[in-house]
């Protein structure tokens, strides 16, 4: 009987820890993701729009940091939200993208994982478990909107884009997709003094996952080989790419 016991709790445990860690692999790898694009695109922003959007600190932020920075490296704090504000999730680390279409997440132990996207596939790897899952990042992006994927394209059909204005030194900026079909129905982020410092990110769950961001760097060279994943050696690989 305690032999049965101890194989039960053994076993709760495992399958506990097994659940936890691919809720926080499927938090996670959107966050890079939607990241990613947001910093990959190229606006467009039709003349009337622009008019009407003209003496805002924080559309000016935004136009720039998705116009002229080609590169980021900065810390993160991240939490995940519920709908009534009570914590499901969190982590820090350090990411660095390289645009278009280059990006790594490193999040620190207790629960050290590490996101890249190579440009073709996307490299999740669970240090703990020494497990690796590889998935083609295009099909990863899912249902974003493939204007996004080339980097360009006409901003208003692709989301709408709202000044909130100011909360204390930050100036907010929203975007909310225009397609139905997207995992994000809002995406905020705030600047101060021109600079990235903050994303929130609405699921369709009404969960909110809330992104700081400090020691940022723009525009720095960033080395190729930073975006590749060297596999480990002994680690299990998990290949949903199909390649």
């Amino acid at each position: 009987m305690t032999n049965n016991m101890t194989n039960n709790m053994t076993n709760n445990m495992t399958n506990n820890m097994t659940n936890n860690i691919t809720r926080r692999l499927n938090n996670i790898l959107r966050l890079p993701v939607a990241l990613l694009l947001l910093l990959s695109m190229t606006l467009i922003i039709p003349t009337g729009q622009a008019q009407t959007q003209a003496n805002s600190p924080g559309l000016d932020a935004f136009h720039h940091f998705f116009n002229a920075i080609n590169t980021l490296e900065a810390k993160f704090v991240q939490v995940v939200l519920d709908e009534n504000l009570t914590p499901l999730d969190d982590g820090h680390g350090t990411l660095w993208i390289k645009r278009p279409g280059r990006f790594r997440w490193n999040y620190d132990p207790p629960d050290a994982q590490e996101i890249v996207g190579d440009g073709e596939r996307v490299w999740l790897y669970d240090i703990a478990l020494e497990q690796v899952t590889v998935r083609d990042q295009a099909a990863t992006l899912g249902r974003t909107p493939a204007i996004l994927l080339a980097g360009s394209g006409d901003l208003a059909n692709t989301y709408r884009l709202d000044d909130l204005g100011v909360q204390g030194q930050v100036h907010w900026v929203n975007l909310i997709p225009e397609d139905a079909q997207s995992d994000f129905t809002e995406v905020r982020i705030g600047f101060e003094n021109g600079h990235l410092r903050l994303m929130e990110l609405v699921d369709t769950l009404d969960q909110l996952t809330r992104i700081s961001f400090v020691d940022i760097k723009e525009n720095t060279p960033l080395a190729l080989h930073l975006f590749e994943f060297v596999l480990p050696a002994g680690i299990d690989v998990i290949d949903q790419s199909n390649q």
